[in-house]
């Protein structure tokens, strides 16, 4: 079915927001996408929105004939262990009040991401599979096992186009990461590019799933135009791009800087990250839809440490 409408996204000026946003820009035009965020941005056709202001919420959609909603605004799961009842109240009123946007008929489609912070300690670490034991450990976990579950409940009893992903860790160049487990994985090549020892937080040998940022945006968009007679997974599909640890991308660094050098000074994400999976099928999302990850770790590394230095050079000047 052709997009006739508009694109809402919600908690545009995040990590994977601002280059989601680009990228529908790119695909349907600066007039038919609509960034959004609590906090204020200069980006064009950009509004300011809480998610929990169901009104606001409701008059934003319907003012700009908004079609489509990518519902990213959540409190991730460092931050999320720091104050659980606020994760609570943004991950799951949130979503609730997006998804009854479609059991009203006010959009047709939504996408909401969920995370490998559902797996638990119970969870097979390898290729952990599509349908397993899922026993979160961490609020933030808790709230996505939960929203899978809200959307799945949407989707079968109202009939609601609801798509969702289970991420890994996300890396990307052009956001801060926002205060997730993973973040070590972004902010280790900030550190590298400006001279710094990184100073990590989780052991050496903690071996994560990730996806770089720009197969994460391609991942959406592809789930997203796919016909719904190919959509076999209501909850959320496994997402998987390649697995590392901190050793190993400290490794791929310093085949671009030498002098690189990382210190381990674990703290409490270590046990967040020690509940999850190490690797992930997403055998599912490559038959239903044709997924394939096409970043690897060094090609990640690349253009990671390609893009920063030419930002602190442009910094520079």
């Amino acid at each position: 079915m052709a997009h006739t409408g508009r694109v809402l996204v919600i908690g545009a000026n995040g990590q994977l927001g601002v280059e989601l946003t680009d990228a529908l820009v790119d695909r349907y035009g600066q007039d038919r996408v609509i960034p959004s965020d609590i906090t204020a941005s200069d980006r064009e056709n950009f509004v300011t929105l809480d998610v929990l202001n169901v009104e606001q919420l409701k008059d934003i959609v319907k003012e700009n004939q908004v079609s489509d909603v990518y519902l990213l605004a959540a409190l991730l799961s460092a931050r999320g262990e720091q104050n659980p009842m606020w994760a609570w109240r943004i991950n799951m009123d949130g979503l609730l009040n997006v998804l009854e946007l479609v059991r009203e008929g006010l959009v047709r489609k939504i996408f909401w991401p969920s995370s490998i912070a559902v797996f638990g300690q119970t969870t097979p670490k390898v290729n952990t599979p599509q349908e397993t034991i899922i026993s979160p450990e961490t609020m933030y976990g808790i709230t996505k096992l939960a929203g899978e579950r809200l959307c799945a409940y949407y989707s079968k009893k109202f009939n609601a186009d609801v798509r969702s992903l289970r991420y890994p860790g996300l890396v990307g160049h052009r956001a801060l990461p926002g205060g997730g487990t993973t973040d070590y994985a972004v902010d280790i090549y900030h550190k590298a590019v400006a001279g710094e020892v990184y100073h990590c937080f989780l052991m050496a040998n903690t071996r994560l799933p990730f996806l770089y940022m720009s197969d994460a945006v391609r991942a959406t968009l592809e789930l997203m135009q796919a016909p719904s007679d190919q959509i076999t997974v209501y909850s959320s599909y496994n997402l998987m791009g390649f697995s590392t640890t901190p050793a190993e991308i400290t490794a791929s660094i310093q085949q671009h800087i030498p002098g690189f050098t990382i210190e381990y000074e674990p703290d409490f994400r270590q046990q967040i990250a020690d509940s999850w999976p190490e690797s992930i099928d997403d055998q599912q999302a490559r038959e239903d839809w044709g997924w394939q990850a096409k970043i690897g770790l060094n090609e990640m590394t690349w253009d990671m440490l390609t893009n920063l230095e030419k930002r602190q050079a442009t910094l520079v000047k």
